[in-house]
């Protein structure tokens, strides 16, 4: 099995924290699934209506649904999160370079991100992140099992940062956690009932420092394979194990004296 350098630092800076592996724990029981742009009524949208509706975020309809333009457009990627296949949180990501500037920083920010396309720079943007209430009770580490998904498409695609447009209240979560900086000051989006601020991470940083923290972003390239690079119908949303602790197991083992 090939070690990936993350894999190998992580393993090398000794055994996990007690959180780190409670979190890699929980992920023996955690699977991704993709999820069709064509099928909107898929629960991932339901579980963004309620998380947004609860909170006052969002103003109701009659669909109970959220879903809009940037779900279908071609660098999109939108994920179910399943503990023992219950859906307990999803999240979407646009891929955004050069040729493919559509997501929903760039709909807000284009004068901060353009130039940085323009330079050539590529991004990972997640966003509609939201979780069954029930299971952000019972996991409070729920949003770090979630972002990960978004750790590992910023490897998979090589981009230059992953960012996050989200609430400035939550900026120093994404500081401590990615090491992320802020690039804009707050401003509306549409649709929502809150202000959004910019801040990005560079993806070197993903791949050292955190991965080194959190072995639990950790994964396999067979895992980021499955994920990202196959089309939905060839996923048919199927269910993708995490592979957190096969990928650090097997590094640990490497280091082992033959």
């Amino acid at each position: 099995m090939h070690i990936d350098p993350d894999s190998a630092a992580a393993a090398r800076a000794g055994a996990p924290s007690r959180f780190s592996g409670s979190l890699l724990d929980i992920l023996d029981q955690v699977s991704y699934a993709r999820v069709d742009p064509a099928v909107i009524d898929d629960p991932i949208y339901r579980l963004r209506y309620r998380a947004y509706t609860r909170e006052g975020f969002m103003d109701h309809n009659p669909d109970e649904i959220c879903i809009d333009d940037l779900d279908s457009a071609p660098n999109n990627m939108s994920f179910g999160i399943y503990i023992d296949d219950e859906l307990v949180s999803s999240i979407r990501l646009h891929h955004l370079t050069a040729t493919n500037r559509t997501s929903p920083s760039l709909r807000v920010f284009p004068d901060v991100l353009g130039p940085m396309l323009d330079a050539g720079m590529t991004f990972i943007d997640p966003s509609r992140f939201t979780a069954d209430r029930e299971a952000s009770l019972a996991y409070p580490a729920l949003p770090f099992l979630t972002l990960r998904i978004a750790a590992m498409a910023s490897v998979h695609f090589g981009a230059d940062q992953c960012l996050a447009l989200v609430r400035p209240e939550h900026g120093p979560f994404y500081k401590r956690v990615f090491g992320s900086e802020r690039l804009a000051d707050q401003r509306s989006y549409p649709g929502l009932h809150f202000p959004v601020a910019l801040f990005g991470a560079t993806v070197d940083s993903i791949r050292g420092r955190v991965a080194q923290r959190f072995p639990f972003f950790l994964s396999t390239d067979e895992e980021r394979q499955l994920l990202f690079s196959q089309t939905v119908g060839q996923h048919e949303n199927r269910h993708v194990r995490a592979s957190a602790r096969q990928a650090y197991d097997a590094a640990l083992a490497a280091l082992e004296p033959r």
